[in-house]
């Protein structure tokens, strides 16, 4: 099958593009208001865009709380979501009114930052604490902006339990982070493979 997404007309009952496009790893993202209330949300349009220097990404659909307290505090920070928090991580997404802290609703703590005044969550094997480089409203084909709001940001602290470490790396299969598909699916990393980049060898290219 093929569509065109000007008039996205798949005739499926529900659209695949979400599902298309997955798995992708969940931002858990922690922000502490101007008033100082907490707010706690994941997003699936979350991702790193870079190492040097470290950046990373959320889009909000909207100007969510987490989005405005970013933009409005300039801190935010990623916590790692896992299979086993994943219902926690679902209890935060749960649409609170502004004040009213997810840390609460999903039975999480909060655990002080060192170098941002936003607080992570303590049960999570890992969180990165984020600087806000710049956000922005991208635009489509037509040049108008969409409703998304992209959160850029840099980290600047990295936590990272022990537990979940081992020979010197992260056990992808201690951590078992958790990821979004289409729909209503999750996804946590149970196997992990190495695949080494191959080199380029002229000769055998042409041989």
């Amino acid at each position: 099958m093929f569509y065109e997404t000007a008039t996205n007309d798949h005739g499926l009952p529900h659209d695949p593009f979400k599902a298309i496009v997955a798995p992708r790893p969940i931002g858990w993202i922690s922000t502490r208001a101007t008033d100082g209330t907490t707010n706690l949300s994941p997003y699936s349009f979350f991702n790193a865009l870079s190492d040097k220097p470290k950046l990373v990404m959320f889009s909000s659909t909207g100007m969510k709380h987490s989005a405005g307290n970013a933009i409005a505090t300039g801190e935010f920070v990623v916590n790692l979501a896992t299979r086993d928090l994943a219902e926690a991580v679902n209890a935060s997404s749960v649409p609170a009114p502004q004040g009213v802290s997810e840390f609460a609703l999903s039975g999480l703590t909060e655990a002080p930052c060192r170098l941002v005044a936003a607080p992570r969550v303590a049960e999570a094997p890992a969180a990165l604490e984020c600087r806000l480089t710049q956000w922005f409203r991208p635009v489509g084909l037509d040049g108008a902006e969409g409703d998304a709001v992209m959160v850029i940001g840099q980290v600047v602290g990295i936590h990272i339990d022990e537990r979940i470490l081992r020979d010197g790396r992260i056990a992808l299969d201690l951590a078992r982070p958790l990821s979004r598909l289409g729909y209503l699916d999750f996804a946590s990393t149970e196997e992990a493979f190495p695949m080494r980049r191959p080199k380029y060898d002229e000769a055998s290219r042409q041989g």
